[in-house]
This record gives C-alpha cells, structure tokens and sequence, in this order.
C-alpha cells in the first residue's frame, strides 16, 4: 500500500513554478465605474485594460434599461429558457441581434463562452473534422475538445495551409466545422474570413466565426467582420459576446433559422443553463439601440485607434485591424516591468504573458471614450521609457 500523503500536495509545487517563471496571476480590484479612467487602489488610471470599446458598460442608458428590467422582472431568470426562465425580453434581445448581424435569427446564451461550447459540440462529433486557426480563444479550443471531433489546427490565418489540409483529410470525415475568431483577441488581426467561407464552399464545410471583438466595432453598422468583409448572406454561424463592445454580460449564435432551431434542441449549455439575467438581457437591448443610432461612438473609436497607430510606428507594435494594440517585449519580466512603470504614470494596461500567449507583450484596448490627453500620456510614457 502507497503511503498516507496529501493528495492536494502537488499544487504547490505547481504554484511555486508558476510564481517562478512569472506567470502568476492576481485580481486587482476596481473601485470604479467602468470606463477610460478608473480607480484602483484610490488612483486615478488612465484605462487600457478595457474591452468596452464604445465605453457603453457605464454608460447612463444602460444603467437605466438594466434597472427598469431588474424592477420590473427580478434579478434572475430562474430557469432554463425551456422551463421557466424565458421572457418576452430574451426574444427581443435575440431579434435585434440578428438584424445587427444581418442573419434569418439569434440565440442569447449566457454567455459567449458557453455559446462557443455548446454550439461546436451540437454540430460535430467523433465521426467528423474541425479544421481550427492555431491561435483561436480558449472557447473555441475547449468547443473543439469537447466534441469529440478530429482536430487539425492550421497555421495562423494561413489560407494555403487551410486548403492543403483540407485537401488531405476532409474526404475522410462526414461532416467539417472550419472555427476561427474573426478579431484574434491577443494580437488583434482579423482573419482572412472571405477566404476562409470560399474554401469551406469548395470542400463542403460548416463555418462558425466568433465575432467577440468585434461586434459593435467593425464594419459599417457594427455588425462585425462578416459585414466588414461583405460576407453577409452567406453561410456562415457567427458567435459573439454581449459582454464587450455592448457593455452587458451574455452570449449569441447568429446564422439561418434552421441552424437556430437546431441549437434551440441540442445545444447542452443553452438547453441546462439558467437564462441570461433580465438586467444584463436589457442593457445589452439597449446598447444595440445605441449602436444602431450613434454611429459617432464607433467613429470616435475609430479615430482614436488611428492615432495610436501613427504614433507607435517606431516601436515593436504587432499589424492590428482592430482596438486592441499589442507592444511585442522580449520576456515576461520586461513586460511586467514596463506595465508597472506604466502605472505609476496614471496609465493600467496588461502585461499579456505566456502560456497565455506564445510571447510576452503589452496590450493596449483602445476606447472611443479615451480623450486625445489620455493618448498623448500613453505615447509619451511609452516614448519615454522605450
């Protein structure tokens, strides 16, 4: 017989090699209401550690929508949307989603994690192919796993290598789901997504795109990069958040009714989860009012975003088509350094370390709510430091 031991002994050897290569983690509490300056610790911070791009999260429209609903339905749902967690309100949530995204319907998850892995795993299984970018989310990646589908990752937004694996494999396999994220959320390129839907045309695919970053934020009314690419009306699933661009908390699937329908029946985390709250489904309603009828804030962002770029061209910025700017440093030490430096300048950005990502970096979330002072202290620190 083994001897007596603590079963729970290795983790902290695990969190002592973890604190040593310096990827430990912490929260940081904000005392704040969200938005391009925050409070921590009873400093005022310069906020580029944000994903509300349009600064909608604490913005006074919503706040409102979000009460009125809480007084009027309660806090919570109090079920799954097939029992007795549906309101009338999740259905308006999903039919304004769905002419933001320009698609026949939509189905509001809660949230955009459980919308990735419930509905990867309702379309494939052990006898089929997922073809996935190598630098897709977590939520795409652990979809994947759970399906139970072969996976073959293809390298990042490589077209040519896409097409050779599915020239190698797809005969193989009854059906194939190509997964990838429109807007990669740690460098912040965008995927060759036309491309992309003209493969999975030739070689027969599904295609499921999560449009997390960039909802609200790209194309011409915000609908993500499926309208900036002019891929509306394709078949296409695209999957995002309510909890970023549309300042809320939540998930959705948009794509043709027959897809929503067949989500509605076999995907496990919307089916055996609790309802988005009433709060949360009305704000995030109302922020798509807002995207809908301001399309100032996004040019604000955009703008912003512009700026930025012109003034970092001379340090090791990585190519970005969206908000989010990553600053490329050698190691994790040198990026938890320039992070902390950054803060006692008023300014709060992440250090982004492996195995998070392959290399240590900074990443700046531009808002449309930073002023052109807040930018400038940003340029001007990093000029000063680098």
């Amino acid at each position: 017989m083994p001897s007596p031991s603590n079963p729970y002994q290795w983790i902290e050897t695990s969190l002592k090699t973890i604190h040593k290569a310096n990827w430990y983690r912490f929260v940081t509490p904000i005392t704040s209401l969200p938005g391009a300056t925050i409070k921590i610790n009873g400093q005022t911070l310069i906020n580029f550690a944000s994903n509300d791009y349009l600064g909608l999260a604490g913005d006074p429209r919503l706040i409102k929508a979000a009460m009125a609903a809480t007084k009027e339905w309660g806090t919570g749902s109090t079920g799954s949307r097939l029992l007795s967690g549906h309101r009338e309100l999740h259905r308006d949530l999903e039919k304004a989603i769905a002419s933001l995204k320009q698609t026949e319907d939509a189905l509001v998850f809660s949230s955009g994690y459980l919308a990735n892995l419930g509905t990867i795993t309702a379309l494939v299984s052990n006898k089929d192919l997922i073809l996935a970018d190598q630098y897709n989310h977590s939520s795409l990646k652990n979809g994947a796993k759970l399906s139970k589908a072969n996976i073959i990752e293809y390298e990042h937004s490589n077209v040519e290598d896409l097409y050779q694996k599915l020239q190698e494999h797809r005969q193989k396999y009854r059906r194939c789901l190509i997964i990838s994220d429109s807007i990669f959320s740690m460098d912040g390129d965008a995927c060759p997504l036309p491309q992309i839907s003209s493969l999975a045309k030739t070689f027969n695919c599904m295609v499921l795109v999560d449009e997390a970053h960039a909802t609200g934020v790209m194309g011409e009314n915000g609908g993500g990069c499926v309208e900036y690419f002019g891929c509306n009306g394709e078949e296409l699933i695209a999957i995002g958040t309510l909890s970023k661009a549309l300042g809320s908390l939540g998930g959705y699937v948009a794509g043709s009714t027959l897809v929503i329908d067949f989500l509605r029946n076999r995907a496990p985390t919307w089916i055996y989860t609790t309802g988005l709250s009433p709060g949360d489904t009305a704000a995030a309603l109302e922020a798509i009012k807002i995207i809908d009828n301001d399309p100032h804030l996004r040019q604000q962002l955009w703008n912003n975003v512009t700026f930025v770029k012109e003034n970092l061209t001379k340090f090791n910025v990585f190519d970005s088509d969206s908000a989010i700017l990553c600053l490329g440093l050698e190691n994790a030490q040198q990026a938890l350094t320039l992070a902390d430096t950054l803060r006692t300048k008023g300014i709060f950005v992440p250090a982004i370390r492996p195995p998070t990502v392959p290399t240590s970096r900074l990443r700046f979330s531009v808002m449309a709510t930073h002023t052109q002072d807040h930018l400038q202290k940003l340029i001007t620190a990093l000029e000063q430091y680098l």
